[in-house]
């Protein structure tokens, strides 16, 4: 049965597993996660997946598990908007494999039961469009078991042994790949090893067509490709692009950078039964910190440190302690709007480092925790330290908990 028969083309349902579990090698740092016309390269690839997508799993590396849930989510909830009749596509961030075909199992894994047309794309590739993923599933819902960009190879290539090859014959292959979403869970079930899917597939006795590709969607595997990637995005009008940036030598960075700090301190309340929150995690059986809010003192800090070089000023300001709305508020949502109305203002947060003085709780448990919830609030990377005061003034006595925070916003 085709897929036309099982499903139609306004009623077909239609997943897409982004692949963004490489370490980079080649480049020299995550290319996935490096600045690209005002966002990361990921995020114009996840755009262009939301697009034509009931739902994305973006398959990652575990580190980097909470940066991107947090980035896609905001993405998502921003308007991405899916296939779904306006609403954006469901989003999920699953742990990649040790190579692409394993990452690709993981985010097949994900998918919807109820999928038609599952779509492959390399995060790596952030200048294809919304169009193309939708004329690879078009392919496949006209037919095909599976259906891939390909583009005319324009180089002169040469086999080692067998010298020049007929470029006639040859095409460069790209994703977004769109596939019968049976028949590619059955053709990874064997296990199989390959640089692209339509290859895994064709292995099963799966069929791949070919449908016109785009030269501009370019992957990006050196710094210089990101130059490329800039100048073509600076071309098609798309807001950020072709601003001046400033590179390190392997690519990455954006500048210059703002910074900024942030401070907050409580002291610990007498109330036994105030719960202590910490950047947004309960920790249970410890003193609660005195507040109008629930005292996260970290997340508090770290509100400071991204509106303050944002210009838009502080904690307080926003959400005074003597509004009776605030009062019991759960700081994690705050800093989630602090960080939204940053970006309201042109600002893109480039991460935030967050030192805390307390001689208890023990922050190390709960660290990789505290990091996730925080990261996921900001929509950035946030880290979390602990430090003990030697016995030294009020927090070295135990009266309280402070937290410095520093911002970088670009």
């Amino acid at each position: 049965m085709s897929v036309t028969q099982a499903a139609s083309r306004d009623s077909a349902v239609v997943w897409t597993v982004l692949v963004a579990a490489g370490e980079g090698r080649r480049f020299g740092a995550p290319k996935q996660l490096q600045p690209l016309g005002g966002r990361r390269v990921i995020d114009w690839a996840f755009e262009a997946a939301a697009e034509a997508s009931h739902g994305v799993v973006a398959v990652a590396a575990a580190e980097h598990i909470p940066l991107l849930r947090a980035g896609a989510g905001a993405l998502a909830a921003s308007g991405s908007g899916g296939v779904a009749a306006g609403e954006g596509p469901q989003v999920i961030v699953t742990t990649g494999g040790a190579t692409r075909s394993d990452s690709v199992r993981a985010g097949i894994a994900a998918v919807s039961e109820g999928a038609d047309v599952i779509i492959v794309h390399d995060a790596a590739r952030p200048l294809a469009g919304g169009a193309l993923c939708a004329a690879v599933t078009a392919a496949g819902l006209g037919g095909a078991d599976g259906a891939v960009p390909a583009v005319a190879v324009t180089d002169t290539i040469r086999h080692t042994d067998d010298g020049a090859l007929d470029r006639a014959r040859l095409r460069a292959v790209q994703t977004p790949q769109a596939f019968r979403a049976d028949l590619l869970r059955r053709a990874h079930a064997s296990g199989g090893d390959a640089t692209d899917d339509a290859t895994i597939l064709e292995a099963a006795g799966g069929t791949v067509q070919l449908v016109e590709g785009d030269p501009d969607n370019l992957k990006i595997t050196t710094p210089g490709d990101l130059h490329a990637a800039e100048a073509l995005l600076a071309a098609r009008g798309a807001p950020g692009a072709g601003v001046p940036q400033r590179r390190g030598p392997d690519g990455s960075g954006s500048g210059p950078p703002l910074v900024g700090i942030g401070f907050d301190v409580h002291r610990f309340s007498d109330d036994p039964q105030r719960a202590l929150v910490l950047g947004g995690v309960l920790f249970d059986g410890e003193r609660g910190l005195e507040g109008h809010s629930d005292a996260d003192a970290i997340a508090h800090a770290c509100c400071d440190a991204i509106l303050g070089p944002a210009g838009l000023g502080d904690i307080g300001t926003l959400f005074p302690d003597d509004d009776e709305r605030w009062r019991g508020a759960e700081s994690l949502a705050l800093l989630a709007e602090a960080a939204a109305r940053v970006r309201k203002a042109g600002r893109r947060i480039g991460n935030i480092d967050c030192n805390v003085v307390a001689e208890r709780p023990r922050l190390a448990p709960r660290r990789a925790e505290m990091q996730a919830r925080l990261s996921e609030a900001v929509g950035a990377p946030v880290t979390v330290r602990g430090k003990r005061a030697e016995s030294l003034g009020a927090l070295g006595r135990g009266e309280g908990i402070a937290c410095w925070a520093v911002a970088t916003l670009f």
